[in-house]
């Protein structure tokens, strides 16, 4: 079964009637220190340019750590992972530094802002490191998302749901190709979370990235293009 769908994935790598593919997961496998289970257990995946996709699983299932590898925030056992056309297998620290100042955005349920930041200042932080900072497209995120007159404010006096719309703003600001995004509505109220969805899959789809995103719930799952659930270390 892991050879035909390996097989499958390179078919489709090499499709030139695809769009170009974007991450490409091949046969990847993480094991954490003292775990009687390998987490990850021979991962294959492909995502397009442009294309949305949910990952689901049960709580410990892997979905983050999964996340985490695509983002080159840690190291894996084996397989490979290839981030428009870098095998990450092949950088150090550093490299992947670059690569995620450059390439791919993260939005985290925790939303990690910059608390001794403003709005503004959080908005254009990603977008500066990258060299990329827009002050047009950073106004034109901050209207999106519902943001105009909190410019000046710091994180602490937004409630969450503003919160969590700054850190998706900074993620976009630098106009990443890659978007990976960890329960990004997972500590909001329902109609919150719809409205961050919402703003998400559209400033998305306009900006051209992959959006790779992590959830819990059915309902988010079925508006992405495509999903895949992570169980016993796989996907299916």
């Amino acid at each position: 079964m892991a050879g035909a769908r390996r097989a499958t994935l390179r078919a489709q790598i090499n499709d030139p009637g695809r769009p170009a593919v974007l991450l490409t997961i091949d046969s990847l496998t993480k094991t954490y220190p003292g775990a009687p289970h390998p987490v990850l257990d021979g991962i294959d995946l492909a995502l397009d340019a442009g294309e949305t996709l949910a990952l689901t699983g049960e709580s410990g299932s892997g979905k983050s750590t999964l996340l985490h590898l695509a983002g080159a925030l840690d190291g894996f056992d084996g397989g490979e992972i290839t981030i428009a056309g870098t095998r990450l297998s092949g950088l150090d620290d550093r490299g992947r530094a670059h690569l995620r100042r450059d390439v791919v955005a993260l939005v985290f349920q925790q939303f990690n802002l910059m608390p001794a930041l403003t709005v503004d200042q959080n908005l254009a932080f990603h977008a500066r490191l990258a060299g990329r900072a827009d002050p047009g497209w950073i106004g034109t995120i901050r209207a999106r998302l519902g943001l105009d007159g909190l410019g000046g404010r710091h994180p602490e006096a937004l409630s969450g749901g503003q919160q969590q719309r700054v850190a998706i703003g900074r993620a976009l600001a630098m106009r990443p190709r890659l978007l990976l995004a960890d329960e990004p509505t997972g500590n909001l109220d329902e109609d919150t979370g719809a409205q961050v969805l919402d703003l998400m899959l559209a400033l998305v789809a306009e900006t051209g990235a992959a959006l790779f995103l992590v959830t819990h719930s059915d309902a988010i799952a079925r508006r992405l293009d495509r999903r895949v659930h992570l169980r016993a270390g796989r996907l299916s």
